[in-house]
């Protein structure tokens, strides 16, 4: 496989390999991909988490609809 990058991004992955942080152009690309993947994956998991949340509400049987639960707030401040 052959990439391109700008001469920044290249700088970039060339000083992380010079300083040592890295051994190879190719540790640093991986890195990079893993990073990406679990930077994907984290919004998933938050959705999921969102759904699941969501459906907790809808099954609670004291659970209100806007109407309802706006008269029980003006009810609580009046």
């Amino acid at each position: 496989m052959n990439i391109s990058l700008t001469p920044a991004l290249e700088k970039y992955v060339q000083d992380k390999v010079a300083c040592g942080l890295y051994n190879s152009v190719s540790e640093v690309v991986r890195e990079a991909i893993r990073l990406l993947i679990e930077k994907d994956r984290v919004p998933q998991e938050y959705i999921e988490k969102l759904k699941k949340d969501i459906q907790v509400g809808l099954d609670d049987p004291v659970t209100l609809d806007g109407h309802s639960a706006m008269k029980e707030l003006m009810k609580k401040y009046e």
